[in-house]
């Protein structure tokens, strides 16, 4: 089984072997800043992989908690833990309520930024996103600075690079890497050749095994709530149709390996990271939360996906060290969220129990209300956990909204798995330090929106009723994430002081020797700094 584990991500090995023949740079380079600046975001990562399977890690994971400044009590410290606000917070500085993109939703979803040669998906730009991010000041200090951003997800690609008209690029499942017309009108001759190779279709009639004896996995492989009850054993086949696999190898730890192999082509390119000046290398790795979705975080298959993040991201340093001077790049891992259980698999003496909830019983509570007050109903919505409320309905209707926000307040809280409901106004300034759910929505939507309620879940439970995991609370659960500076500057340690993602650009600012160019809601982390 190993074997044949190995020999797919020889796929990858192969892809990079003429990248890594480029003749390495000599010597010490006399500047103390940084030629390149590599972001690494694991999609979906707990925090507590790291120690938990840190015994079997022996790879770039490996290096980089034992190289590198490890801050072991880090956060994404806000309400909606997703994907499109954790990427726009990691390079900004800043929480969802500056950065504009408070949720998946409201991401980088755009019809008039038309994808290139690929007719099966939606647009997509950064037209949400608001402010500036850490390229925007590396270029600002010299114009020289170029960037490469690239994931499977196009959110994951996007966000990183905030609003700057960069090299970034995605997989939308048919085979090719490609980004929108926001970016270009056509892809360059780099990102042609590599499509023309069509490794996504080589995984064809591959399977997914562990890459580890079955005796090195404490978890049960048989547990059929996983994955709906569809392939939830290993090994997991994907399809022999080379187009069909294309697509399914977005949902298995394969797409991580394609992503890095597309990344370092990328470098070798554009020539990234050669100096003199400052470039990004952005890399979303997106297969973890493709694997936790389906099977959930406390699966054999998470289990073997941190394995697999530890061997990617090993060749990723691997073959960039070879290509670039190491004591001239600067790297950050870290993840955009964490994740929850599959709540039917919590232990029954668990209480309250998880289970899946759902505001749609207190919304037609609320409009049966506002019809007696003969108000529009269409003046209140639910989205998923938050209540938005057009207050200007009410005032042309001449009537308080306080009884409908009220009645929607009491059938909320009699719903099974439904914690807390708040006044969203009421938790600005709020007590945050005794109060991290307050703390945590006051940093998820600005002042003054038309946010009128939120919404916290009993820890565990979801919103949804699909038989899967997922993540999006104020939990710690969903909010600890892994934040490990390594390489040039940095002071090699564990940390265990309080860290917010947001403090992430404002430290590699400082070891880039730029400024922010607005008020940062992070403040650099001194102490990983020499």
């Amino acid at each position: 089984m190993r074997r044949l584990a190995q020999g797919l991500l020889g796929v990858v090995l192969a892809a990079t072997c003429a990248l890594a023949q480029s003749p390495a740079p000599q010597g010490r380079a006399a500047a103390a800043r940084p030629t390149l600046v590599l972001m690494i975001t694991i999609d979906g990562f707990r925090a507590g992989n790291l120690e938990r399977f840190g015994p079997q890690l022996s790879g770039g994971l490996a290096r980089l908690m034992s190289g590198g400044a490890w801050f072991t009590n880090a956060h994404q410290d806000y309400a909606i833990t997703e994907t499109a606000p954790g990427h726009a917070s990691l390079l900004s500085g800043r929480f969802p309520r500056s950065t504009g993109i408070a949720a998946n939703r409201v991401g980088v979803a755009d019809p008039a930024a038309p994808l290139l040669g690929f007719s099966g998906g939606l647009g997509a730009s950064p037209a949400r996103f608001q402010g500036t991010e850490l390229f925007d000041w590396l270029h600002s200090a010299d114009a020289r600075s170029r960037a490469l951003s690239v994931s499977s997800k196009d959110r994951g690609a996007i966000l990183p690079i905030g609003r700057a008209k960069q090299q970034v690029y995605w997989y939308p499942g048919d085979g090719d890497f490609t980004t929108s017309s926001y970016y270009a009108d056509s892809l360059p001759a780099w990102v042609n050749r590599f499509n023309e190779r069509m490794l996504p279709q080589t995984y064809a009639s591959k399977n997914w095994m562990p890459l580890l004896p079955d005796s090195a996995y404490h978890e049960r492989d048989s547990v059929s709530i996983e994955g709906g009850g569809n392939d939830f054993v290993f090994p997991h086949p994907i399809p022999a149709d080379p187009q069909s696999a294309a697509n399914w190898v977005r949902a298995t730890p394969f797409i991580d390996e394609l992503t890095v192999a597309f990344a370092l082509d990328g470098v070798n390119a554009l020539n990234l990271g050669a100096g003199p000046q400052t470039d990004l290398l952005a890399v979303s790795l997106s297969a973890t939360d493709a694997v936790n979705h389906r099977l959930g975080p406390d699966s054999r298959e998470a289990h073997d996906q941190v394995l697999r993040n530890d061997r990617v991201i090993g060749i990723l340093l691997d073959s960039l060290f070879r290509m670039r001077n190491p004591s001239r790049v600067v790297v950050v891992l870290s993840a955009d969220h964490g994740f929850t259980s599959i709540p039917e698999l919590v232990p029954a003496d668990v209480k309250p129990h998880p289970t899946r909830a759902s505001l749609d019983f207190a919304l037609e509570i609320a409009r049966n209300k506002m019809r007696e007050m003969k108000v529009d109903t269409g003046a209140i919505d639910v989205d998923q956990q938050i209540v938005l409320l057009d207050r200007e309905a009410f005032k042309r209707a001449r009537v308080d909204p306080d009884p409908v926000i009220k009645a929607f307040e009491a059938a909320a809280l009699q719903t099974p798995g439904i914690k807390r409901i708040d006044r969203f106004r009421d938790l600005i300034g709020a007590d945050t330090l005794r109060d991290p759910i307050a703390r945590r929505w006051s940093h998820q939507f600005p002042a003054g929106s038309n946010v009128e309620l939120v919404a916290t879940l009993t820890p565990g439970s979801l919103w949804g009723p699909a038989p899967l995991a997922s993540h999006g609370s104020p939990y710690d659960i969903d909010s600890h994430v892994p934040i490990i500076f390594y390489g040039t500057g940095i002071r090699p340690g564990r940390y265990g002081e309080f860290a917010r993602t947001v403090d992430i650009a404002p430290t590699l600012a400082r070891i880039t020797g730029v400024t922010p160019s607005e008020k940062l809601d992070g403040a650099p982390l001194t102490r990983a700094l020499k």
